[in-house]
C-alpha cells in the first residue's frame, strides 16, 4: 500500500484553510451579522432562565412586580426567536456567497493555467470539485461563526449553573469531561471518513464523465454493461465510507443524546435535595435545570462541528484547483502593426519528467503558411500550443515581432494569436455568436459570414430553421461540420498569427482546399502555422517543419523534402518519388495514402 503522502496533504489542507478564510473575507460584512445575531440569541437565552425564575418567584409570592418580569420574559422569548431567524436568514446569504465566490476563483484558476495541468483532473473530477464540493466547502465560514457562539450557551449555562447553586453546578460538571472525550473522537474519525467518502465520489464522477464522452465508441463496442459495471465498481466503497461516515455520525449523536438526560435527572435530584433543604427556591431551581438543559446543549455543537469537518474536506478538494499554476503573461500592448513574423528560440518543454520538445529553433516570416508534419508523439500539437502560448516553455523563448509572447497582456496576445482546433469547443447562444466567440471587438454580422464563407460553413449554416440565430443546442451538427465553426470563429478573430492543430482533418479533400484556399487569400491572419497530416496541405505550404522525436528534423519546402524515404512515409508513401507531391489531390502520394498518415 502507498504511504500517504503527509507533506502534500498538509500543504492542501493549507491552501484550503487560505481559501476559506478568503471566501469569509469575501462576505465578512454577513459573517459578522451571522456572529452578532448568534451572540445576541445566546445571550437572550441564558438571560431568559434567570429572568423566568426570578418572575415565577414573585408571581407565587403574589408580589405586583411579577406581572412585569413576566412580560419581560416574554420579549426576551420573541428577541430569540426572531434573532434565530435572522442568524438562519443570513447564514443562508452566507453560504451562497462563499460558495459562489469558492466556484469562480476555482474555474478562474482552470481557464488561467495551462491544459496540461487542468488535464490532471478528468472532467468528472472538476465537475464534482465545482460544484458539490464548493457548495460544501462554502458552508464552513457561517458554520464556524455559530459554531463559536453556540458554545455560549453550553459554557454561560455550565457558569449560570455555579451561580444558581454551587452544589447543581458540580453535579453537572461529573459528565462534561465524558462529553469532551465523545466531542474529540467524533471530530478526528468524522474528518478521515468524510475525506474517504469523497475521494471514492470523485472516482466515480471521473468514470461516468468518461463514459458520457465516449457513449459511441461504448454503443458500437458493444460494450455498455462492461462499461456500467466499471463505472458502477465504486459503488460498494462509496456505500461502505458512507455508511461508516454516518455510523461515527450517529454514534456521536446517539452517546450525546444519552449523557444529557443522565445530567440532566442528576442536577434535577440533587436541585430538588437543595429545595427540600431550603437552600434553593422554587424559581431558582427552574432556572437551574433550565441552565443544566443549555449546559447539555454541548451536544448540539457536534452538528455544527460535523458541519465544518464536512466542509474543510470538501474545500481541500475545491482547493486543488486554486492551487492550479497561472500561466505567466505580461502586460505588453502591441504599439505598431507588424508583419507576424514567429520566432521559436532554443525552445523546450517537458512533461512528467520528459523532454518532449528539444532545442526547437525556427523563424516564420510575416505572411507565409508553414505546416507541421511528424508522426503520432512527434511532438506537433505540443509545438502548436508554444507557439500559441496556450503553454510556456520551460526552456527558450517564442517572440511574435521581436515581443516575447510571455510579455505580452493577455488581451493583447489572444487579439494577435488564434486558435483552431480538430475538436473545438463551441460557446454561445446561437450559431452566429459562436463564431464571434472571443473576437474583440464585438464583429458585426457581416463579418460572422465572411468568417463562416472562409471556412466553408456559410451553406450549412443557412439551412438551418433560423439561420445564424439557430440555438446550438438546436443544431445538430457532424464532426466536418463542428470543425468548420471552430474555423469561421478562428477566421473571425485572425490577428498576426493564427494556429491551425489539425483543424481540417474532418473536412473532405474539396472543401480542404477551399479553406486553404480562403487561409491563404481571404483571411486577415499574416502568418499561418498549420498542424496537418495531409500530404496536400503540406504541398501548398511555403515552409514545412518536420518533427521526430521532439526535435526538428529538417525544414524546407515539400517538393524539398518529398525526396526523403522518411518524410513520404509520413504519408503512407513508398511509391516514386518522381510522382511528384504537387500533382494535386488525386490518388498520388499527395492525398490518398494521407489516411494512414501521421495523425497528432
Amino acid at each position: 500500500m502507498t504511504p500517504p503522502d503527509v507533506p502534500g496533504e498538509r500543504a492542501t489542507a493549507d491552501a484550503a484553510d487560505r481559501a476559506l478564510k478568503a471566501a469569509a473575507r469575501h462576505s465578512a460584512g454577513r459573517t459578522a451579522a451571522v456572529s452578532g445575531c448568534s451572540l445576541a440569541a445566546a445571550c437572550a437565552a441564558l438571560a431568559e432562565p434567570a429572568v423566568l425564575g426570578h418572575a415565577l418567584d414573585l408571581l407565587l409570592r403574589r408580589d405586583p412586580s411579577g406581572t412585569a418580569w413576566a412580560l419581560g420574559c416574554a420579549a426576551l422569548t420573541a428577541a430569540e426567536v426572531l434573532l434565530d431567524a435572522a442568524t438562519a436568514r443570513l447564514t443562508g446569504s452566507v453560504d451562497a456567497r462563499s460558495t459562489a465566490w469558492l466556484r469562480r476563483r476555482g474555474l478562474t484558476a482552470l481557464l488561467r493555467t495551462a491544459p496540461h495541468h487542468a488535464a490532471r483532473h478528468s472532467p468528472g473530477e472538476l465537475s464534482a470539485r465545482l460544484t458539490a464540493h464548493a457548495a460544501g466547502a462554502g458552508t464552513v465560514p457561517a458554520a464556524v461563526a455559530t459554531a463559536v457562539t453556540a458554545l455560549l450557551p453550553p459554557l454561560g449555562g455550565l457558569v449560570a449553573l455555579f451561580l444558581v447553586d454551587v452544589w447543581t453546578g458540580l453535579a453537572f460538571l461529573a459528565g462534561v469531561p465524558v462529553l469532551a472525550l465523545l466531542l474529540r473522537t467524533f471530530a478526528r474519525a468524522s474528518g478521515a471518513g468524510v475525506a474517504r467518502y469523497q475521494r471514492v465520489q470523485l472516482a466515480l464522477a471521473g468514470r461516468l464523465a468518461e463514459a458520457l464522452a465516449g457513449a459511441r465508441t461504448i454503443a458500437a463496442a458493444g460494450t455498455v454493461r462492461r462499461e456500467a459495471a466499471r463505472i458502477l465498481a465504486p459503488l460498494p466503497e462509496l456505500a461502505r465510507e458512507g455508511r461508516e461516515m454516518w455510523r461515527v455520525y450517529g454514534g456521536a449523536i446517539a452517546r450525546t443524546s444519552a449523557l444529557m438526560p443522565l445530567l440532566l435527572y442528576v442536577v434535577l435530584g440533587v436541585g430538588g435535595m437543595r429545595l427540600a433543604a431550603g437552600a434553593l427556591g422554587v424559581g431558582g431551581l427552574f432556572a437551574a435545570v433550565r441552565y443544566a438543559g443549555l449546559a447539555a446543549g454541548a451536544g448540539a455543537v457536534t452538528g455544527r462541528l460535523a458541519a465544518v469537518v464536512r466542509g474543510r474536506a470538501a474545500a481541500r478538494r475545491t482547493a486543488a484547483l486554486l492551487e492550479l499554476p497561472e500561466l505567466p503573461q505580461g502586460d505588453r500592448e502591441y504599439t505598431a502593426d507588424g508583419p507576424g513574423t514567429l520566432e521559436l528560440r532554443a525552445v523546450r518543454v517537458e512533461r512528467a519528467g520528459r523532454t518532449v520538445l528539444r532545442d526547437v529553433d525556427l523563424c516564420l516570416p510575416g505572411g507565409t503558411t508553414t505546416a507541421v508534419v511528424g508522426r503520432s508523439g512527434s511532438g506537433k500539437s505540443l509545438l502548436a500550443a508554444v507557439a500559441g502560448r496556450l503553454t510556456a516553455c520551460d526552456g527558450g523563448r517564442v517572440l511574435l515581432d521581436g515581443t516575447p509572447l510571455e510579455d505580452l497582456a493577455a488581451d493583447a496576445l489572444r487579439r494577435e494569436v488564434g486558435h483552431a482546433f480538430a475538436r473545438p469547443a463551441l460557446f454561445g447562444e446561437s450559431i452566429g455568436a459562436a463564431i464571434a466567440f472571443g473576437t474583440r471587438p464585438e464583429p458585426g454580422p457581416d463579418a460572422v459570414r465572411a468568417a463562416a464563407r472562409a471556412a466553408g460553413a456559410d451553406a450549412f449554416v443557412r439551412r438551418l430553421p433560423e439561420g445564424y440565430r439557430t440555438p446550438l443546442a438546436d443544431a445538430p451538427m457532424s464532426g466536418g461540420e463542428l470543425q468548420r465553426l471552430g474555423l469561421a470563429r478562428a477566421f473571425c478573430g485572425a490577428g498576426r498569427v493564427l494556429v491551425l492543430d489539425d483543424a481540417t482533418s474532418g473536412l473532405d479533400t474539396v472543401t480542404a482546399r477551399e479553406v486553404e484556399h480562403a487561409l491563404a487569400h481571404g483571411v486577415r491572419a499574416r502568418t499561418r502555422l498549420v498542424v496537418t497530416h495531409r500530404a496536400a496541405t503540406a504541398a501548398r505550404a511555403d515552409l514545412v517543419v518536420w518533427l521526430e522525436n521532439g526535435t526538428v528534423r529538417a525544414t524546407g519546402t515539400h517538393a524539398l523534402l518529398w525526396r526523403e524515404p522518411g518524410y513520404r512515409s509520413l504519408f503512407g508513401w513508398d511509391g516514386d518519388p518522381v510522382a511528384g507531391p504537387e500533382a494535386g489531390d488525386g490518388p498520388h502520394p499527395g492525398a490518398g495514402p494521407a489516411a494512414g498518415g501521421a495523425g497528432r
